[in-house]
């Protein structure tokens, strides 16, 4: 049996006279959570569509668990779509949007009503058949639009941007409670977001894209501490992000001093980009770090004090912690060496 749900191979799409995407390749397993993440246009959208069947690629191939599926349209894949406009309709109570594509279908009364019954259990919903759609918060009609779209039991529900019509608090917990659906229904959820909370939170694996191409594709923890380039680096949380020499193995010169690190395989005196996430700094005594610095701002961000540091040669330093340093204050940095993450220079 074919372990990947969905292959994408040798993909491009064409656009007039611009290429949106451009000879990508792409496997999604069974039961995986997987997110495609990128800022606007980079083609993460064109790709789900082209999965879902909406758009047809201009080179390249679509498959469905190993059978290639390039001219069957949407509704005949097993697959199922939800959509940031949620297109519920307004004049059916939430009982009847669930049960639609399941009446188009001619399903039995009866099967109908438990499978409903099943979805509503599924999305918390419990008592709200007969409610109208637009006495719904954002937060419940996302519910419904993602019950409508698996009460069909698709193979892989396709997500795009779900939850970027809702505010910061219920987008938070909605990603937790989607992470919670596709675990309990057990199939193949294809995300689509810009959000890279979002990405990071719910994701098995994170597919990171720019500008037509994947530029990075791992687990999240993966994506955030060991990215590939400056672009997957600048892109996934915050970071410092300087230029470097790698004198030798374990060894790297940054900001004309000497630092160890845990990084290998790079050429003697390889020029790099060294990325340093803002927590993984420490602040001590002026005396006691391995560069010395200036506090030149202190935000409070609720769980951490965010501050600017100028070193000695004007780079300025973005650190997290939980103790603050006053502005103006002369201080030490401490970076230990698996904080130091080494890149291949304009890769």
């Amino acid at each position: 049996m074919n372990d990947y749900i969905v292959e994408l191979k040798n993909i491009s799409k064409i656009f007039g006279d611009k290429a949106v995407l451009c000879d990508i390749d792409l496997s999604i397993k069974q039961k995986e959570f997987v997110t495609l993440l990128g800022p606007s246009g980079c083609g993460k959208t064109t790709t789900l569509r082209i999965i879902g069947g909406f758009e047809h690629a201009t080179t390249g191939d679509v498959y469905f668990e190993g059978k290639k599926v390039n001219d069957i349209p949407p509704f005949k894949r097993q697959i199922n779509t939800v959509f940031q406009k949620y297109a519920l309709f307004p004049h059916l109570n939430v009982f009847e949007n669930i049960a639609f594509g399941l009446k188009i279908k001619k399903i039995d009364k009866d099967v109908i009503q438990e499978k409903v019954k099943e979805m509503l259990r599924l999305v918390n919903l419990q008592g709200f058949e007969n409610r109208k759609i637009d006495s719904l918060s954002g937060g419940q009609q996302q519910r419904i639009a993602i019950a409508r779209a698996l009460v069909n039991e698709p193979k892989v529900l396709l997500l795009d941007e779900p939850l970027g019509a809702l505010d910061l608090k219920l987008r938070k917990g909605m990603q937790i409670e989607l992470k919670k659906i596709q675990q309990r229904v057990g199939i193949t959820f294809i995300y689509v977001t810009h959000d890279q909370e979002e990405a990071l939170t719910m994701s098995d694996r994170v597919i990171v894209m720019s500008e037509g191409e994947i530029q990075q594709i791992g687990k999240p923890e993966d994506i955030y501490n060991e990215p590939v380039n400056r672009f997957v680096a600048d892109f996934i949380g915050e970071g410092n992000i300087l230029d470097g020499c790698m004198l030798e193995d374990f060894s790297v010169k940054i900001q004309e001093k000497v630092l160890p690190c845990v990084d290998k395989g790079f050429e003697k005196n390889e020029m790099v980009e060294v990325l340093v996430r803002p927590e993984d700094i420490e602040i001590v005594r002026e005396n006691d770090g391995m560069m010395k610095g200036i506090v030149i701002s202190v935000i409070f961000k609720g769980v951490h004090y965010e501050m600017e540091v100028k070193d000695e040669l004007g780079f300025h330093w973005m650190i997290h912690s939980i103790h603050m340093s006053k502005k103006g204050q002369q201080v030490g940095l401490v970076i230990v060496p698996d904080a130091i993450h080494i890149m291949k220079k304009g890769a």
